[in-house]
């Protein structure tokens, strides 16, 4: 094996040494004692070490439209918004080899996780804590890494196909932190198994509450494992764990009793009862202009004016700037805190609904999205959804996802797992700056290009098609 630079770039030095000094700047009431438990207590409770995702699937989805000529204009006047354009263009090359931003913010934040959660999984064993207290720390770790990958293989993989993913390029699979190893890409079968493994081994040292919703629990992990098999078309498997989340976690924010929200009257992140597991998407929040993400008259047609979620998580172009059109995502601004990306009990209440319309069960599937649906509307304005068979059933649980997760990643993962399927197949196109970029079923831009930078440091880092 050859000596690597690994995987961030790895640019994983200047991450972990970020990370290192948030970890010693930790307040722990004493001096910090080599192969003690609690250090991996500390490490685990450094949230910027763990919360942060990647955000380029954000800005590929179908319910954003860039299409203000300001816009494009301001996004094009700095290479700093070149990951946002070159994402929501399906660009085949977004972080040109040699420019001042060749490296991949997302892959780069997604394997300083990895390598963490790696770090707490390998040295665990030899502290001086007992089996419950390191196992209890261990299944954190378990949960972060196996969410990060999941974060990795929906972004610089192909969608899972069950006929290929046993020889279909998916990420390199890192488990123990060392600086020789080979970082050829281990197939989309193999990582999703790592993924689905961790969890299940998680599970039983997990506790069912933690103080804070950026801590895995057994909600978190169950969440995982539905997201999961959702991605790999296992309807039985994500059907099975999204009903297991429920059980311990349902709880959903009431919309229909707001009429204006701000900070003192929406529930804090870290306290948030609809969230399963807090997790952002680098880059922060997406609050002023040019990032701020502009509604496609498609997602608006299903989104609707009654929608609560349009009422208060929307605002003209005006607010935003004089020179823009149409209709903005404004949530951040007005909860100011930056959108949730992690499993959730919306997204587990869809999941079901999702299965239960794939197998035919329409009453069960309507019940599971008309308990979301009641929350997000007023009292006057809500009808109760109904379907005239599966496809249609189906439809509409898609359709309420868009409206639920708009301006996450999900809707892109929705796009990239739907896009084989007759019924949501279609193509995309984008026309920015004069340029017309098309997006057609089964397109090999439906999975993201590994940075140049990286493939020029391993070259035995396969490139995608």
């Amino acid at each position: 094996m050859k000596l690597k630079n690994i995987i961030i770039g790895f640019s994983l030095i200047v991450t972990a040494m970020t990370g290192c000094k948030k970890y010693v700047d930790i307040k722990t009431q004493g001096n910090l004692v080599p192969n003690q438990t609690i250090n991996y207590r500390y490490l685990l409770n450094n949230t910027a070490a763990f919360e942060n995702i990647q955000n380029l699937s954000d800005f590929a989805s179908s319910d954003i439209d860039i299409n203000d000529a300001a816009q494009q204009t301001a996004l094009t006047g700095s290479q700093f918004y070149s990951y946002l354009t070159g994402s929501y263009n399906w660009r085949p090359v977004i972080f040109p080899f040699g420019s001042t931003y060749e490296q991949d913010q997302s892959w780069n934040t997604l394997y300083a996780i990895i390598l963490n959660c790696n770090t707490i999984i390998n040295e665990l064993p030899a502290s001086d804590g007992t089996q419950e207290e390191k196992k209890a720390l261990e299944a954190e770790a378990l949960v972060h890494r196996a969410d990060a990958y999941l974060n990795l293989i929906n972004t610089y993989a192909k969608p899972y196909v069950r006929s290929s993913a046993g020889s279909d390029l998916g990420v390199p699979l890192i488990l123990v932190q060392t600086v020789s190893q080979s970082l050829k890409r281990a197939s989309i079968e193999t990582v999703y198994n790592q993924i689905i493994n961790d969890l299940l081994q998680a599970l039983p040292a997990l506790p069912t509450t933690q103080a804070y919703n950026t801590l895995p629990t057994k909600a978190s992990a169950y969440g995982e494992l539905a997201r999961a098999y959702l991605m790999m078309a296992d309807y039985p498997n994500a059907l099975k764990y999204a009903e297991e989340a429920l059980k311990i976690k349902n709880t959903l924010i009431d919309l229909s009793a707001i009429t204006a929200v701000n900070t003192s009257n929406y529930p804090r992140r870290i306290a948030n009862p609809e969230i399963m597991l807090s997790k952002l998407p680098i880059g922060g929040s997406l609050t002023i202009a040019p990032s701020v993400l502009k509604l496609s008259d498609e997602y608006l047609t299903v989104l609707g004016t009654k929608d609560q979620r349009y009422t208060l998580f929307t605002v003209p172009a005006a607010t935003v700037s004089s020179t823009y059109t149409g209709r903005f995502f404004y949530k951040e601004s007005v909860t100011g805190e930056t959108r949730n990306e992690g499993v959730s009990v919306p997204e587990m209440l869809l999941i079901r609904a999702e299965c239960f319309a794939r197998t035919g069960n329409i009453a069960a599937a309507m019940n599971s999205l008309n308990i979301l649906r009641i929350k997000r509307f007023k009292p006057a304005d809500y009808v109760p959804a109904t379907a005239n068979d599966n496809t249609d059933a189906l439809i509409k649980v898609i359709d309420e996802r868009r409206r639920e997760f708009f301006g996450t990643m999900l809707r892109w993962w929705d796009m990239r797992r739907l896009n084989n399927e007759t019924t949501f197949q279609k193509t995309y196109t984008r026309n920015f700056g004069g340029v017309i970029y098309t997006l057609a079923p089964n397109s090999n831009q439906y999975t993201f290009p590994i940075a140049e930078y990286l493939r020029n440091l391993n070259p035995e880092l396969e490139p995608n098609p």
